[in-house]
């Protein structure tokens, strides 16, 4: 029985380099001579400073220039509020989504119950598991899920015959 996984799973190696090539655009900048920017990354969030609201715009444009660059979507990005660390520094964390939350993946499944598809879909921790009997219905399932849901980089593995 034909089946894969619906999962949400950003490429780390590649966002880890683009947050290599910020650090030193930032670094060789002039713009940012003497200025206390920089970006980091932890576990699975990127962590902004800046000296100004300005300025944390400028890093947070160029950071998403180099992750365009390396084909990160945006849309595994989730930023938060900017906050004031001191005196008129701030800083800004952004989430690295991974894994596909609940709300996302009873989306997911209804849509495939709505689309009368001769496939099962099952809630698998961070991914949904759609299976059917024949090829064509996972391609067609695949096809839907990527017209339906917009707002994340879904990606599709574990395909099997």
């Amino acid at each position: 029985m034909p089946s894969f996984d619906a999962v949400l799973e950003p490429n780390l190696v590649e966002i880890r380099n683009a947050l290599d090539q910020t650090s030193k655009e930032i670094g060789t900048r002039f713009d940012f001579k003497g200025s206390s920017a920089k970006v980091e990354l932890t576990d699975k969030s990127i962590t902004v400073w800046a000296d100004s609201d300005f300025q944390l715009g400028q890093v947070r444009d160029v950071l998403m220039g180099k992750m365009a660059r390396r084909s990160v979507d945006a849309r595994f990005l989730d930023p938060g509020k900017v906050e004031s660390i001191g005196g008129d520094k701030v800083k800004q964390v952004i989430v690295v989504k991974s894994g596909i939350p609940q709300d996302m993946a009873k989306r997911i499944t209804g849509a495939l119950k709505d689309s009368k598809m001769k496939v099962q879909s099952s809630i698998q921790g961070d991914a949904v598991r759609v299976s059917g009997a024949k090829r064509d219905d996972m391609q067609g399932a695949i096809a839907l899920l990527r017209q339906k849901i917009e707002d994340a980089p879904l990606s599709f593995s574990n395909f099997r015959d």
